[in-house]
């Protein structure tokens, strides 16, 4: 069986590239700085459907996704989490927050309405982010 992309995951997101094991994708929300990195392995669902090889790339891409998420938008904290309620193919946010934004101290999830980035600002995000993706 191939990898597909959960539609959900599709519809809500812009790629950025891949890793070795995940696709990098951003979350379409100017309110919050969000990548999604989704292991390319069909029918996974849980960390503990990964073999102990593909966990433990999948901790290294997660330390990638926040070191790049601390240098593009320099947040006060990174949320990472894989919570699969919704979407239940295996994916993890990393999430830059702010004390200024509309949801902090508070979950995300949930919170307001999603604010799509204009086409000018996510090309130039796209790029930066997959330059810094590409250094690390």
């Amino acid at each position: 069986m191939t990898f597909q992309l959960d539609s959900r995951l599709e519809a809500d997101t812009i790629p950025i590239g891949d890793l070795a094991l995940s696709s990098i994708l951003l979350l379409n929300d100017a309110r919050f700085p969000w990548f999604v990195l989704v292991p390319r392995i069909p029918n996974v669902s849980e960390i503990t459907d990964l073999s102990d090889e593909q966990y433990a790339q999948l901790t290294q891409e997660i330390r990638i996704a926040t070191k790049v998420m601390l240098a593009l938008s320099k947040p006060d904290k990174v949320n990472v989490g894989a919570l699969g309620n919704i979407v239940t193919q295996l994916h993890v946010h990393v999430i830059g927050r702010f004390r200024s934004d509309p949801a902090w101290p508070g979950p995300v999830w949930g919170h307001g309405t999603r604010t799509p980035y204009p086409d000018h600002a996510v090309t130039a995000l796209i790029e930066r982010a997959a330059a810094l993706f590409a250094e690390a």
